[in-house]
Order: C-alpha cells, then sequence, then structure tokens
C-alpha cells in the first residue's frame, strides 16, 4: 500500500534572532505561516510485524528528480523520522520513502522538515496506528527545529529556537508571490555572519544602539542572555500589537476564504508594515548575495505590500491584496528571468484538509 502526502511549505512573517544558548542554538521569534507550494512524499511499507527487538528491518529514501543536495541515507530528515515512528509504534517494517521534490532546497521554505512530517502522516495512515500529539511533537523536535510547527500548521508562533511551537488564530487566506532563486543559504552560516556582525558592531562603536542587531555584546562576540531576552521581549510587544490590531485574526471567525475586495488582506499587511515586522537574517544574508536584496526590490516594484527573505533564505515572498495583483506580479518577474509563482497562505483548515 502507498500513501501520498503534500509536503507543505512555510514562510516566516517576521523572524528575531536573540541570545546563543548554551546549546549552541540561538533563541528565536518568528510567526510561521504554511503556503500552498508543496513535495510529496509517497511512502510505501513492504510488511509489517510486531516488533521483537532491534530496529526496523530497512528504510529506502529515493529522489524522483535525483537532486544531488538531497541525501538519500540515514541524514535524511525522512529516513530520521521513519526510525523514531516505526520505534514508538513498535513496529519492524520495510519502508520505502519517495520524495517527488518541487520546493528549493536551502530555499527557507522549511521543506525538509514538512517532508519529515509529511513521512509521519503518511507511516501512522499505511501503518494504520496513530502516534499520541506528544510523541508527534517531541520526535518532531528531536529530529529539527522548525518540524514541529508542520505538525500544527496554520498561522503559528515558534520561539526557543523554533522549536516550540503555539498555534495562533489564523491570519485570512493571502495571495502570495514565492521567488526561488538558484542559490542555496546555509543557516549554520547565517547564524554566524549574525554573531560576526554583532561582535563587529560592539568593536566599532563600543556599543550597540537602536540599529544594532541586539542590544548588549559580551565578551567574544557572544550576546548577553539578558539583553537577548529583553529583545525578543520587546519583539513579542510588536508581534502582539500587530496580531491584535489586525481585523479577521483576533476575536473574529475566519473561514479561510481569501480575502474580497483587498480591505480585510489590505488593513492586514498595512498593519504588518507599520509594526516594522522584520526578518533579521536580512541584514547579513543580503551583503552577502545582493542579488537577493534586488529581488526584495523587485518584489516591491511589483506591487507586493510587503516582501521579506523567509528564513534564512534563498527563497523570497510579496504578500499582496488580490490573487490578480498576485498573478500579474509573478508574470512581470518571470519577464525579468526570475522564478515566480503565484499562490495562497493556507489556513489551518485548509492545511489539514489538504494534506493528504
Amino acid at each position: 500500500m502507498t500513501i501520498a502526502v503534500r509536503s507543505f511549505a512555510k514562510i516566516n512573517l517576521g523572524l528575531y534572532i536573540g541570545a546563543p544558548r548554551a546549546d549552541g542554538y540561538h533563541d528565536l521569534r518568528t510567526v510561521y505561516q504554511t503556503i500552498a507550494l508543496h513535495d510529496v512524499i509517497r511512502v510505501s511499507v513492504e510488511r509489517s510485524v510486531a516488533r521483537k527487538s532491534g530496529r526496523g528491518s530497512g528504510i529506502e529514501i529515493l529522489c524522483t528528480n535525483k537532486d544531488p543536495r538531497v541525501p538519500l541515507d540515514s541524514s535524511n530528515t525522512c529516513y530520521r523520522i521513519a526510525e523514531r515512528v516505526l520505534a514508538e509504534l513498535g513496529v519492524q517494517s520495510r519502508v520505502r520513502i519517495e520524495i517527488d521534490k518541487r520546493l528549493p532546497v536551502q530555499g527557507g521554505l522549511g521543506a525538509a522538515s514538512s517532508n519529515a512530517v509529511a513521512t509521519m502522516i503518511a507511516l501512522e495512515l499505511t501503518l494504520k496506528k496513530k502516534l499520541s500529539e506528544r510523541a508527534r511533537l517531541r520526535i518532531g523536535a528531536e529530529v529539527g527545529s522548525d518540524l514541529p510547527l508542520f505538525l500544527v500548521g496554520g498561522t503559528t508562533l515558534g520561539v526557543g529556537h523554533g522549536e516550540e511551537v503555539y498555534p495562533l488564530p489564523d491570519l485570512p487566506a493571502l495571495p502570495i508571490v514565492v521567488v526561488t532563486p538558484e542559490v542555496g543559504v546555509s543557516t549554520p552560516q547565517a547564524f554566524a555572519d549574525w554573531d560576526a556582525l554583532v561582535a563587529a558592531e560592539l568593536c566599532s562603536t563600543g556599543r550597540t544602539n537602536a540599529s544594532a542587531p541586539t542590544r548588549a555584546v559580551a565578551g567574544r562576540g557572544q550576546l548577553t542572555p539578558s539583553d537577548g531576552s529583553d529583545r525578543l521581549f520587546e519583539v513579542g510587544c510588536v508581534l502582539s500589537a500587530w496580531l491584535s490590531g489586525s481585523p479577521g485574526i483576533i476575536g473574529s471567525p475566519n473561514t479561510g476564504a481569501p480575502a474580497k475586495g483587498g480591505s480585510r488582506a489590505e488593513k492586514l499587511l498595512l498593519d504588518l508594515v507599520r509594526t516594522g515586522i522584520e526578518n533579521d537574517f536580512e541584514r547579513v544574508v543580503f551583503p552577502k548575495y545582493p542579488e537577493l536584496r534586488d529581488i526584495k526590490s523587485a518584489l516591491e516594484r511589483a506591487g507586493s505590500r510587503y516582501a521579506s527573505l523567509s528564513g534564512s533564505g534563498s527563497t523570497l515572498y510579496g504578500l499582496f491584496r488580490s490573487p490578480a495583483e498576485a498573478a500579474k506580479a509573478a508574470s512581470r518577474l518571470r519577464k525579468q528571468g526570475l522564478k515566480a509563482v503565484a499562490t495562497s497562505t493556507l489556513t489551518r483548515r485548509q492545511y489539514w484538509k489538504r494534506i493528504v
């Protein structure tokens, strides 16, 4: 039996980097938002018997378009999640996982994490056994920082190093244009560049200021935990002000239908801009990859009300008032040689309805 599951992408509506932690991660604040672009994961199980001892009897990973950047061994997130799911469910099976790769690798859309969650769901359906919600989230967090968000879907607050997620009242479904450049951005390198930027600003000024990435820096270029926490508290207030000030997010039912006439979406996008929601990674990624800054500018010239890097990149996106505006902008960007596609955000209900 083979089960096919859509592996949806995400974007980040703002991403703020706080202090490095003892475990090597940075504290973060971000709003995750699932979107309709997706890979497809197909999972088949040859046989399933009661597990007696040892690990599963075999996991095979295939990638249909043979992208060399997609690992086909135990380092693949789909492999790692399958191992843990089989162990948790107490079964021994031969599992074949086929990845139909449509999302960019190292694109900032969470593709690898989404692929892993899709594998988990497909395994549950194929084996006709279901994990508890607690087990799902625990296993997800063990495999990847942004993996738990795909166990929630829709509009989700991410804290900790991104693995601690809280479902937010859904934003209305919004038209969006996604641009996927060929370049890939390494997330670990982007974090290292951020820390170097913080250290360089301290060395040049002797102190940080309102435009610096964070409030204070201790010796050896490390962010102080207290000031990093203070900064993320301030960011939390900004995000809260944006969310509570936008109609249709708090205290108003959301059907998941695209905004009509642009009024609801327009208010949301204007509030997003006014509150200064930003992605910190732009400060270190754009100088290294100036073509990405140019793409953000191209999105804005094409009529985007709000444009941003997603995660550490390289994908950029722009939010629009109407599907017609988004389609027109995508066409304009493609004529400029950019790989642009018009799509939409997904509410939580849409996400779970379309996933299988």
